[in-house]
């Protein structure tokens, strides 16, 4: 299988970094690291997670944020990367 990482969630990984290196230098490079492993966790067990709003939806070990992915011909498509301290109707709607 292949991970695809899709705009949205590029996006997201950035205001993710941005937000984090504000509180510390070097707590954003950190969040990445801890991110990608997460995602790099998906080669072993994609498909695993419940399914939240259409994704299914992997919940990040070290930070609050939630990982939103689908599988699609052996993809692994992540679609977004959100902090889960937002309000759910903000995340369905950032998920429509």
């Amino acid at each position: 299988m292949k991970i695809q990482i899709l705009e949205e969630a590029e996006n997201d990984l950035i205001d993710g970094f941005s937000f984090y290196e504000r509180q510390a230098r070097g707590l954003g490079a950190y969040f990445l690291d801890s991110v990608f492993a997460d995602m790099e966790s998906l080669y072993l067990y994609a498909g695993i997670h419940a399914m939240h709003f259409g994704y299914h939806r992997l919940l990040a070990k070290r930070f609050p944020f939630a990982i939103y992915y689908q599988i699609r011909n052996s993809v692994i498509q992540i679609y977004a990367i959100l902090d889960c301290r937002r309000a759910p109707a903000w995340i369905r709607n950032r998920l429509s």
